[in-house]
């Protein structure tokens, strides 16, 4: 477990462009099961959730569409809302940083850590919002 001072700026660039933190299993079902689309971002302390996860998380928001719900869960941190998040991306293994895209609590899209690392913030972004035409 990292410990909260060391992760709370890496929360902090995704809560300010409109995420919602979520620390428990509770949260994380009533979010994914909400209403419309949710984009839940798994966050991490990794380079690539730096330099291209967080990143394009926030510049995919940009377009006309959007999700209708932002949520973040933090690897590492908050184990019983990471476990619970990664239950509803199955099949896909747990990875982080990793984004999933719900609609009315379905999975509709998902980014693995292999469609993020070393791959520039722009080129996911652009993944995102073509995900968000289709399904937002």
């Amino acid at each position: 477990m990292y410990p909260e001072e060391m992760v709370k700026p890496m929360r902090a660039e995704l809560s300010v462009a409109g995420f919602q933190d979520l620390y428990n299993a509770e949260a994380v079902e009533k979010a994914i099961n909400s209403e419309g689309t949710t984009l839940v971002v798994v966050n991490s302390v990794c380079g690539c959730a730096a330099r291209n996860a967080r990143p394009g998380a926030k510049m995919s928001l940009d377009g006309a569409k959007k999700p209708d719900h932002l949520v973040t869960v933090f690897a590492g941190v908050d184990k019983d809302a990471v476990d619970a998040a990664r239950q509803h991306m199955f099949p896909f293994p747990p990875s982080s940083p990793s984004m999933a895209l719900f609609k009315n609590g379905e999975l509709v899209h998902m980014l693995e850590r292999h469609h993020i690392e070393g791959r520039p913030a722009e080129m996911i972004a652009e993944n995102l919002k073509d995900a968000y035409a289709e399904f937002c």
